[in-house]
């Protein structure tokens, strides 16, 4: 592995971390009323592209970080949808 990998790697996991206490919230507390439909919307959409992106150039960090966040968000989002007129569970 290059350095230039270890450092895409080393961001890709700093970045996917950071998004997985959201997440894990989101989860534990079915509580959406504080998540934007719109961002997560757009988010989802650019984190799509990004994946794609690191496909086509086989940018192997870019692929799995971008997987991860894209599923996390994609669920995430599909809870926002789901849940949004519910009041959260305590």
């Amino acid at each position: 592995m290059t350095l230039i990998d270890t450092l895409g790697y080393a961001a890709a996991a700093l970045t996917t971390a950071s998004f997985m206490p959201q997440a894990w919230l989101t989860f534990r507390t079915r509580d959406v009323s504080g998540i934007s439909l719109a961002m997560y919307s757009v988010f989802s959409f650019g984190i799509a592209l990004w994946l794609a992106y690191g496909v086509l150039l086989q940018a192997w960090p870019i692929v799995v970080a971008n997987g991860v966040t894209l599923a996390l968000a994609a669920a995430i989002l599909t809870m926002k949808l789901r849940l949004m007129d519910r009041p959260p569970r305590r």
